[in-house]
């Protein structure tokens, strides 16, 4: 997490590491992974932490930022240069696993700390939308009635907001029935990100 002393995207970020509220609802306890800064000009808004996160504290540090970072056309130096790329989840702590995967993010996160911090983020441009929760957050009721035809009309929702499937290993099977996604979606996602970098 980066903190900035001085400045109120600092002095939140140090406020939402020390957030308990959902403590007892978390397996492994609360330990908030985002990143942000008032200068950033993207903002990538996942699900929330998994386990190899949450353990390092670095978001996307796993296989889907590999291939998130792929996407978008980046290196791990900028992608995790907070001035340029904010990082901010849906839920900030790892929620624990399902059957077929981790759960949803914890709603807290989003009716208690995204409307203090994203207005912070005035220089944003670009929000990476990634998966059905930050689809529902940050396309504001025009999300389509399936992820996949919401990300088909990603044009719809230009030039502020590009929605993605999550980048999770688990979405293969997805990417190989929608080969459309790489071959026009993930250009023009590099395009615009090296645009604002």
């Amino acid at each position: 997490m980066t903190r900035t002393a001085g400045d109120p995207v600092g002095a939140l970020l140090a406020e939402i590491a020390g957030c308990t509220r959902c403590a007892a609802d978390l397996p492994l306890g609360p330990r908030p992974v985002l990143r942000a800064s008032a200068t950033a000009r993207i903002l990538v808004a996942g699900q929330a932490p998994g386990i190899r996160v949450h353990e390092t504290g670095i978001p996307f540090n796993d296989p889907s930022g590999d291939r998130l970072r792929d996407w978008m056309g980046v290196d791990r130096e900028t992608f995790y240069d907070a001035g340029r790329i904010a990082i901010v989840p849906m839920g900030f702590c790892y929620p624990g696993s399902a059957e077929r995967g981790d759960l949803p993010p914890r709603p807290e996160c989003a009716w208690q700390w995204h409307p203090r911090l994203l207005p912070l983020l005035e220089r944003i441009e670009l929000v990476l939308a990634i998966g059905a929760h930050a689809h529902r957050y940050h396309l504001h009721g025009r999300r389509k009635e399936s992820l996949t035809e919401t990300v088909r009309c990603w044009r719809e929702y230009l030039p502020g907001v590009i929605p993605l499937p999550h980048p999770s290993p688990r979405n293969n099977g997805w990417l190989k029935q929608n080969p459309w996604f790489d071959r026009e979606l993930v250009p023009e996602v590099a395009c615009r990100v090296a645009a604002l970098l």
